[in-house]
C-alpha cells in the first residue's frame, strides 16, 4: 500500500547577514517572475520589520488597514506563540498584490514595525520553542499549497530569523560581489555550523546581485564567490540596472512584465527564475535505494 503524499519542499528563507545586498528587491523580481513567466503561484512571506517588500506589493493605505485590522505576520505570530491559539493562516494570506499584469499569482504575508516588540516578548518569556514549533505549523500547511515560498528575513541573527533557518527546507542567499556582502555570507555559514542537531535549511545557493558590468572589482568577488563550491552560487547574475532599482516602486497602474523588467533585468531574472526552479526540482527527486540483491562493484 502506498504511504501518504509528502509535499514538495518548496520553503525558501532568503537571507544575508549583511543588509543592502537588493534582497527584497530580488525577492519581488523573483515572484513576479514565477508567476508571470512561469505560471507557479507564490507566497511572500514578509519577516522584516522594516516591512520592505509589503511596501512593494501594497500601497500605504492597504498596509496601514491590514496593520490595522491585526492581519500581519505579527498578529499572526503574538496569536499562535504569545495566545496560544489556534490561526487560521489563510486570514492573513493577501492576493492580487501584484502590479504586473501576468503576475496574478502572488501572495503576501504582510509585516508590521511591531514584529520587533513581538521578538523582545519571545526572548524576555523564553518562548523560542513555542515560537519554532508555530513557524513549523505554518510552513507544514503553506508548503502543500503554494508552488514556491520566499519568507523576506532581515538582515542580522535574530531569534525569528534562526526559526525560520532551521524550519523552511532551504536558505537562499543574495550578495553584492563585494568584501562586506560575501562576509555576511561566511557569518551565516559559520552560525549553520553551530548545534547541528537542531536542524538548518539546506543551502539552495548564493545569487551574485547588482553586479556592475564593467567593474573590475564585481569581477573579482564573482570569480572568488563561485571558486568556493559550498556556495553553490547560481550561474547568472543580476546586474545594476535602472529598471530593477524602479521595481521596488509600486505602480498605482498595472503594466506589463516586460515593462517592469525589460531588457537585460528581465533576461537575468528568467534565467535566475528558471535555474531556482531546476534546483528544487532536482532537491525534490527521489532517490531509490539499489535493488535488494543488486550485485556489488568489487
Amino acid at each position: 500500500m502506498d504511504g501518504p503524499v509528502r509535499a514538495m519542499r518548496n520553503t525558501i528563507a532568503v537571507m544575508n547577514t549583511k543588509g543592502g545586498v537588493g534582497k527584497s528587491t530580488l525577492v519581488l523580481a523573483l515572484a513576479e517572475t514565477l508567476s508571470a513567466q512561469f505560471r507557479k503561484n507564490v507566497l511572500i512571506i514578509d519577516s522584516d520589520s522594516q516591512a520592505s517588500i509589503s511596501t512593494m506589493l501594497l500601497t500605504a493605505a492597504n498596509l496601514h488597514r491590514l496593520q490595522s485590522e491585526g492581519l500581519t505576520v505579527v498578529d499572526l505570530l503574538v496569536a499562535s506563540v504569545l495566545n496560544k491559539q489556534e490561526v487560521e493562516w489563510p486570514r492573513f494570506v493577501v492576493g492580487g498584490v501584484s502590479d504586473v499584469d501576468e503576475a496574478r499569482t502572488v501572495y503576501l504575508i504582510p509585516s508590521d514595525m511591531q514584529l520587533t516588540l513581538f521578538e523582545r516578548e519571545v526572548s524576555k518569556e523564553s518562548l523560542h520553542l513555542r515560537l519554532r514549533s508555530s513557524i513549523h505549523s505554518l510552513l507544514g500547511n503553506v508548503r502543500g499549497v503554494f508552488d514556491v515560498v520566499f519568507i523576506d528575513c532581515p538582515p542580522g541573527l535574530s531569534v525569528l530569523t534562526e526559526s525560520w533557518l532551521r524550519e523552511a527546507d532551504f536558505h537562499f542567499s543574495p550578495t553584492k560581489p563585494d568584501y562586506i556582502s560575501t562576509c555576511g555570507l561566511e557569518v551565516l555559514r559559520r552560525f549553520k555550523s553551530l548545534n547541528p542537531e537542531m536542524g538548518f535549511a539546506e543551502n539552495l545557493g548564493v545569487c551574485i546581485n547588482m553586479k556592475e558590468g564593467h567593474s573590475a572589482v564585481d569581477a573579482e568577488y564573482h570569480r572568488w564567490l563561485t571558486s568556493n563550491p559550498d556556495n553553490r552560487c547560481f550561474a547568472h547574475t543580476v546586474p545594476r540596472t535602472g529598471a530593477l532599482q524602479h521595481a521596488s516602486h509600486l505602480n498605482s497602474v498595472e503594466r506589463s512584465y516586460v515593462a517592469k523588467y525589460p531588457g537585460d533585468s528581465g533576461t537575468a531574472i528568467k534565467a535566475i527564475a528558471e535555474e531556482l526552479l531546476g534546483r528544487l526540482a532536482t532537491a525534490n527527486a527521489p532517490s531509490f535505494p539499489p535493488a535488494s540483491g543488486a550485485a556489488s562493484a568489487s
